[in-house]
């Protein structure tokens, strides 16, 4: 510890100063101590109790939970022996995590003294703590004592449920026997239902029912599914098996009923390719599993543009490093929905409205860019009812002028074989609302 020692301050001033020496210079002398530093050491701190500093980089808060009378008189070692050979209940001895670490642990130390790892000791803390709030709300402690044995890999699932939510979410987990996986999803899925309002068949399905929450999840994803009719089947009977009010049941009968009369036809139109409109919604992209990062351009740069984009893009490594063939300048990053999941020479065009798109006007048509996925690796003109990516002052696809979407059939009018592209997707901006969703029929 270091002392200084600062000079004396002198107050008087230099006028007075003077004075002062004149009448008692035979008495006065000033002394000007200099600074010095001494290193005194500590006498707080007793040298047994020592120990250097560790940067902590986590600091767990109190125990939300009361620790058992039984835990709260040991001492430290008996506390870690505790941990180590799980004495007792998770949740009774969960919240020695947290008074351990107050007294200077670190997760890593406290795993070389416990074996419990970082993970494991972050799960049990908050797992308690979700607990103790369904507690205090007056779960049925029948209820809540299905969770006393391992419930903790389910309890940390629904941590960032309302205690309202909790409730309800805790009450399903128990009847229906669920898995962490799927408290996983049933937390996501109604952490999310606020979010999708003005989604289509939304006002179906019941909020304050877990059931219906997770079956609207299900129902949507269902939707994702255009090109697959079985993968599409399989969703929505889930969806079906998991709802709970009559009137989300309703509806998801009617979707299967309509899933099962096109595929009834479908030698009629399996030529055809069913392009999906989709909005994005905010925080879409952060809450995804797995993404796809695509080059973009824009639709007034040409065809050179689109011809020069990247053909790959891919992860490497354990961290997942995005790795392109050659630099480029402008990327979107889109959810990994099914028509982008493992594209390849996929590209992306940025138009400023959807005029450039072969659909009736809607009033939105002229209000919003979109964005325009197509295949570079599927440029043949197969389908009649296909869509295409072509240059608008090209005859054959591959000459210059801006970029439009056009229908397989009118392509075959003018002789043309080859496009850019093959349409995959379109996505239209996040926005609060969502009225005015284009349906299938607006396709001419």
């Amino acid at each position: 510890m270091l002392s200084l020692n600062a000079p004396t301050s002198l107050s008087l001033s230099h006028h007075h100063l003077l004075l002062h020496r004149r009448h008692h210079h035979h008495r006065l002398k000033t002394h000007v101590k200099p600074i010095s530093a001494t290193i005194i050491p500590s006498s707080s701190t007793p040298p047994h109790s020592q120990r250097p500093e560790l940067y902590q980089p986590f600091r767990p808060p109190s125990p939300n939970g009361p620790i058992p009378s039984h835990f709260r008189s040991l001492d430290t070692g008996s506390r870690l022996e505790v941990l180590s050979n799980r004495l007792g209940l998770w949740f009774e001895y969960a919240p020695l995590v947290s008074t351990l670490m107050q007294e200077g642990f670190t997760p890593s130390s406290l795993e070389e003294a416990t074996g419990i790892s970082g993970v494991e000791q972050n799960r049990l803390v908050v797992a308690a703590q979700v607990r103790h709030s369904l507690l205090e709300s007056s779960l049925d402690p029948q209820i809540l004592s299905f969770f006393d044995n391992g419930g903790d890999s389910l309890l940390y699932e629904i941590r960032l449920l309302s205690a309202r939510e909790r409730l309800a979410a805790a009450r399903y987990v128990v009847e229906n026997r669920v898995d962490p996986r799927g408290a996983q999803e049933l937390a996501r899925a109604i952490k999310d239902f606020p979010r999708r309002r003005g989604d289509r068949g939304w006002e179906c399905f019941d909020y304050n029912v877990p059931g219906d929450c997770l079956a609207f999840m299900y129902y949507r994803q269902s939707r994702e599914h255009r090109n697959s009719l079985d993968k599409r089947r399989a969703t929505l009977e889930k969806a079906l098996e998991v709802a709970e009010t009559e009137k989300a049941k309703r509806v998801l009968l009617e979707e299967l009923e309509r899933n099962d009369d096109a595929d009834d036809g479908k030698s009629e139109i399996e030529d055809a390719v069913r392009v999906p409109v989709v909005r994005m919604k905010t925080g879409e992209v952060a809450e995804a599993t797995t993404v796809a990062v695509l080059p973009v351009c824009e639709a007034q740069e040409g065809v050179d543009v689109v011809l020069g984009a990247p053909l790959e893009c891919r992860s490497q490594g354990e961290f997942g490093v995005v790795v392109a063939e050659k630099g480029w300048k402008r990327w979107v990053v889109l959810p990994g929905w099914e028509p982008v999941a493992g594209l390849r020479a996929g590209v992306v065009v940025a138009f400023g409205d959807a005029r450039a798109l072969p659909w009736r006007v809607n009033r939105w048509y002229k209000e919003e860019a979109i964005l325009v996925v197509a295949n570079r690796g599927a440029k043949e003109v197969v389908a009649d009812a296909g869509f295409y990516l072509v240059a608008v002052s090209s005859d054959n696809g591959s000459g210059g002028g801006e970029l439009k979407v056009e229908r397989g059939s009118a392509l075959k009018e003018r002789g043309v074989n080859e496009s850019l592209g093959t349409v995959v997707l379109v996505v239209r901006p996040p926005r609060e609302e969502t009225d005015h969703e284009l349906r299938d029929e607006d396709w001419e």
